[in-house]
């Protein structure tokens, strides 16, 4: 049985890779913002800025180099927001 110390430790790592995550999908959609409102979690990657196929594709390389993973083309399909793109990557990271 892992010690409560291990298991907070891991907490904490894994909220921390979570806000690298969201803060590096914010950084690489910020310049298609097409409102005042912030892009958060809930932001709908296709409504909340304006981003064409290439843009995603930079921007799925971007957080594969970043965060050592291989995104799936096929995932960007299924993604519709912010939350649920970090959710992936943490899911994929997790798995390497």
């Amino acid at each position: 049985m892992r010690s409560t110390v291990d298991l907070i430790a891991d907490k904490t790592e894994r909220v921390s890779l979570h806000l690298q995550v969201m803060r590096e999908i914010r950084r690489c959609l910020t310049p298609f913002q097409t409102s005042d409102r912030p892009i958060d979690g809930d932001t709908v990657i296709a409504d909340g800025v304006t981003v064409d196929s290439l843009t995603v594709m930079d921007l799925m390389m971007t957080l594969e180099d970043r965060f050592d993973v291989v995104i799936p083309v096929n995932l960007m399909a299924e993604v519709r927001t912010v939350d649920q793109l970090a959710q992936s990557v943490l899911v994929l990271h997790a798995r390497r």
